[in-house]
């Protein structure tokens, strides 16, 4: 499975129509079809109506499990932190050199959102129009967390005479996030047929080095 590959899914047997559920199993089936509704490329809003009907029960047993809607929009934004900043954490240990750390980094966010469509309209925010403040908030702090990651591997880069002399890390680190997001953008606004690190190899040089 390559980096970002990580995907909300129900165990086979927690899935199983014919077997009692595990507790909690309702909340990941909620969470999965949520995000699966979000891969619709028309970006049309998700309504718990809809999320629902979708799940044959009624919007009151939605609220049995989450007090919310933005409550479920945060158990989406849980899974995304915690694989993208997992998978992090495992690239900065496993890599030494700072400028293959940035390269993986880079690579695995296109490759996370080729895998998690829905996920990607979540980090670019257009999911969370008109929901609450907070969830936004939480989004862009993620964002500024990946930044700082980046900025920690150009910095390593640096002191390893891997970047010329004069290539400020925090700019480099700004730049990559600002292709990822582009690239996040391009993904979801194409109904998902413009693949996130299509033209990477070609790009690679002049973002990371």
């Amino acid at each position: 499975m390559q980096p970002g590959a990580a995907a909300i899914s129900l165990p086979q047997d927690e899935a199983s129509s014919g077997r009692r559920r595990k507790p909690g199993a309702r909340r990941l089936q909620i969470l999965q079809t949520l995000a699966t509704m979000l891969e619709d490329p028309k970006g049309e809003k998700v309504t718990t109506a809809a999320l629902a009907a979708q799940l044959s029960v009624s919007e009151a047993a939605l609220y049995r499990h989450f007090a919310s809607k933005a409550q479920m929009f945060e158990g989406l934004i849980e899974f995304i932190e915690t694989t993208i900043f997992g998978l992090i954490n495992e690239i900065s240990t496993k890599e030494t050199s700072g400028l293959r750390q940035a390269r993986r980094i880079l690579q695995m966010l296109l490759d996370f959102a080729q895998t998690n469509r829905g996920m990607t309209r979540v980090l670019i925010g257009d999911a969370l129009v008109n929901e609450h403040e907070r969830l936004q908030e939480r989004m862009n702090q993620l964002t500024e967390r990946i930044e700082a990651s980046l900025r920690q591997s150009f910095r390593v880069a640096a002191t390893q005479g891997e970047m010329p002399p004069g290539i400020d890390p925090a700019a480099r680190a700004a730049l990559v996030v600002a292709y990822v997001v582009g690239r996040w953008h391009r993904f979801a606004k194409s109904g998902f047929r413009k693949a996130p690190a299509e033209g990477l190899d070609g790009q690679m040089l002049a973002l990371v080095g």
